[in-house]
């Protein structure tokens, strides 16, 4: 019995799935092959003409010519509304912020951590991300882009040296605390710190097989296997279904073009959580320049 399929069934008794990682009630998942068949079907029926006559305007999902462009910064520019700055107080106010520790290193850390992982959290928890790779939102399903993305960051600022793997514990231990509070408030309250450890050999083991997946070493492949087994497969040894290749590809290619999209994004931004992940779903043209 794979770690998964262990930790799926004691936790499932408690209704965890259908509540820790998604605000609407779900029903529990079923094995990954059916979800994400389920999942393509009602993408190609709501991609079908039929239905795009009665629905509001959707952009047509092509995965294989996804994700292709050139990698480029993801900082936020200076004037954009979605930077987090700290507050620029002057006199008295100032001078109580910093005799509290307000402005000292580790303080803009844990705000920049906190930041940074906000940025993670309201990536994965949209809708579009599961649209665009066919992916039915389950606990296991969020928890894997979770850590997908949390590896990303973490292998971004390992390139900053020890600044970087200390600033990437502080992201961590937010991490920690927030997963945490989900299966908290899931009602998996009895052997909570027992749930906790295989989420964590889980999050441990997911993140070293994806090093070893980007090596300069590793084949093309690599990644794509992977990421079939730690985000799609209900069993690590579940051979690829044929029907989710162009999705498991799609989403290779976003991981490898994000994490040189994050090399490219200066430690400032990353520092500060002033960046955000690209867009993976394509944008819907106004309807006036639909007419034209």
């Amino acid at each position: 019995m794979s770690r998964w399929r262990a930790v799926a069934s004691r936790l499932s008794a408690s209704h965890f799935f259908s509540r820790a990682f998604s605000k609407p009630p779900s029903p529990l998942p079923q094995p990954l092959s059916r979800t994400f068949s389920k999942a393509a079907s009602a993408a190609a029926t709501s991609h079908s003409p039929s239905a795009a006559s009665s629905a509001s305007p959707w952009p047509e999902v092509r995965l294989n010519s996804m994700f292709l462009s050139k990698p480029s910064s993801l900082a936020l520019p200076p004037d954009s509304p979605l930077r987090a700055e700290d507050p620029h107080y002057e006199g008295i106010k100032r001078l109580m912020l910093t005799l509290l520790l307000f402005y000292s290193k580790q303080s803009k850390s844990i705000r920049g951590a906190n930041t940074v992982y906000h940025r993670i959290t309201s990536h994965v928890d949209k809708p579009d991300i599961y649209e665009v790779f066919q992916l039915e939102k389950t606990f296991k399903t969020t928890f894997s882009l979770l850590v997908l993305h949390m590896w990303l960051v973490l292998r971004r600022l390992k390139e900053e040296g020890k600044d970087g793997v200390k600033f990437g514990q502080y992201i961590y231990e937010t991490y920690n605390h927030d997963v945490e509070l989900r299966v908290s408030k899931a009602g998996v309250n009895l052997l909570l710190i027992k749930w906790m450890k295989e989420l964590e050999k889980i999050f441990y083991g997911n993140i070293v097989k994806y090093d070893t997946a980007i090596s300069p070493e590793a084949s093309q492949d690599d990644l794509v296997n992977v990421i079939w087994r730690n985000v799609y497969a209900d069993e690590g040894s579940e051979p690829m279904d044929a029907a989710a290749t162009p999705a498991v590809q799609a989403l290779a290619r976003y991981t490898r073009r994000e994490a040189t999209c994050l090399s490219l994004t200066d430690k400032e931004a990353m520092f500060s959580g002033n960046f955000n992940f690209t867009t993976v779903l394509p944008t819907v043209p106004s309807p006036a320049k639909r007419r034209r």
